[in-house]
């Protein structure tokens, strides 16, 4: 199923119903929304020569026009590569080449930065176009496409790069099969959707938050901007009132924001129905203060781009209940399988485990993915016999609550954002003064974590945080970077030479009263 044509069908249903707002203004009914996809749509054809199964990148911040391209790209068959807005455009230009991409839709702020990298690549093959902006307002007023592109289950539509631990991103396939899934799967183990709700996207819609797109682009609900284009707690809780019954997705960083915001001003989140709340951990004394400050509005889900928002859920029920002896236990949870998928903890040797018993997180079902993209020896190492490796370590009690304890892979979460510290490590390397370098997350009270850097500096090298932050600017994104910096002689390692770091954990722990070097 295409989902553009639930886009469609929605627009036949009811085509004076509020589609796209920025903030409580109404930009487009459904009509409106579907028809300027069908013509971006046509362009994309007549203007740009992209047949289906081209790939279509989209590196923007939150707009409506982010939502009528990722459509537009679906209704003409094409297959979207969504880019965070905060990489650094080096980044965008890898991940361009990397998925031999035809056409970008920049932001018109990242646009200029962008266009630089992407002539340092000397890709060539990718065209530019600004959006929002006079080139996409061309685009909308394109004569309509026909209807959408017929697609089967397997037909790849979104391609997700995913940091991996070699330093370089990884394409996820994922398939019209695969959304699907997704989205029955909400409105069984998340929460229902109905015409008069509205999605609020304060989240990255290159993330979580666009993919929820799709289960409110069929039940013909409202998709809001916040005036800001992101997250503002004050903002939100002024909305919500105004739109009513607003789905949010949220980081657990966000969900603290929001309860603080809620706290500092009397609110309790009102017109706010349901946050979904994932990518990252969240601490239970947190949930316990979210849920007695703003009521049960919340619900977990535990996913990975691989199997995206569709792991496991803990229902609105479960997050609110206080009164089961296990109550406790059940809140440090990620919750259940969700309905479209099996959900495992295997051992070393991918024996199956028993309830109690920590080992690897596996997964299968219609909503995993269809491997990475021109990477087959990764899609082997990770797919086992239909089984997604989650590298998550965890257990399963008696009534299948799945706790998670522990990353097999030394992943730092900073406000929702997955970031890996070898890709650091990597650039860190490269700068002349750096002999070895480890980096890890340190806690942070709003982030969740930061990037924290331990190095020993080359022989004879000066140690200068300041050079080696305008190293790491010009490589990755900014929120990668690190946030302090400490020097040791010579890092720990095991008898194999690897790097132990939770010797360093221990160390940040003992002398990080300081906070470490920064320029």
């Amino acid at each position: 199923m295409n989902p553009a044509e639930w886009l469609a069908r929605a627009a036949q249903h009811t085509p004076e119903a509020p589609a796209l707002l920025q903030g409580t203004a109404v930009i487009a009914d459904y009509a409106g929304f579907a028809q300027r996809v069908a013509g971006i749509a046509a362009a994309f054809a007549d203007a740009f020569q992209l047949a289906a199964g081209k790939r279509v990148a989209i590196f923007m911040k939150n707009d409506a026009a982010y939502l009528e391209a990722l459509y537009a790209i679906w209704h003409a068959g094409l297959v979207a590569v969504p880019i965070n807005a905060k990489l650094h455009p080096r980044e965008a230009a890898w991940i361009l080449q990397d998925a031999d991409t035809r056409l970008v839709l920049a932001s018109p702020d990242l646009a200029s930065d962008l266009k630089a990298a992407l002539r340092d690549a000397d890709l060539t093959s990718c065209q530019l176009l600004e959006a929002p902006g006079p080139a996409f307002d061309r685009l909308r007023e394109h004569a309509p496409a026909g209807p959408p592109a017929p697609m089967v289950r397997d037909t790849l539509i979104w391609l997700f790069y995913t940091s991996g631990t070699t330093g370089r991103p990884k394409g996820v396939m994922l398939s019209a099969g695969n959304i699907a899934a997704m989205a029955y799967t909400y409105f069984i183990d998340v929460d229902a959707v109905h015409g008069t709700d509205t999605a609020l996207y304060a989240a990255p819609l290159s993330h979580g938050a666009g993919l929820y797109s799709v289960m409110h682009v069929l039940r013909g609900a409202r998709h809001a901007i916040p005036p800001s284009g992101g997250f503002d707690a004050a903002e939100i809780l002024a909305l919500a009132p105004q739109l009513c019954d607003v789905h949010l997705f949220a980081a657990p960083t966000m969900v603290r924001r929001l309860v603080d915001g809620a706290r500092a001003s009397g609110s309790s989140g009102e017109g706010i129905r349901t946050i979904v709340y994932g990518g990252g951990p969240m601490y239970r004394a947190d949930i316990v203060e979210a849920v007695a400050v703003m009521g049960p509005r919340f619900v977990q889900i535990y996913g990975q781009g691989e199997s995206p928002m569709t792991i496991t859920a803990l229902s609105r029920a479960a997050v609110a209940d206080r009164e089961h002896p296990r109550w406790r236990e059940r809140l440090a949870s990620v919750g259940r399988a969700q309905s479209c998928v099996d959900v495992r903890v295997v051992g070393e040797n991918r024996q199956l485990l028993g309830p109690g018993e920590t080992g690897e997180v596996e997964v299968r079902g219609a909503t995993v993915m269809l491997g990475y993209w021109q990477n087959p020896g990764a899609t082997a190492r990770t797919m086992r016999d239909g089984w997604l490796a989650t590298g998550d370590l965890g257990f399963l009690d008696a009534d299948g609550f799945l706790t998670l304890v522990d990353r097999s892979k030394d992943m730092i979460i900073s406000g929702g954002t997955n970031i890996y510290p070898r890709e650091i490590e990597e650039v860190l390397l490269e700068h002349p003064s750096v002999h070895e370098a480890a980096v890890i997350g340190r806690p942070h009270a709003d982030w969740g974590e930061e990037v924290v850097a331990f190095i020993t500096p080359a022989a004879g090298a000066s140690f200068d945080p300041g050079a080696l932050d305008r190293h790491c600017l010009e490589r990755i994104a900014r929120f990668k970077r690190p946030k302090a910096y400490f020097t040791l002689g010579r890092l720990p390692k095991n008898n194999y030479g690897k790097i132990l770091k939770t010797e360093l954990r221990r160390i940040l722990a003992e002398h990080d009263g300081d906070g470490g070097s920064r320029s």
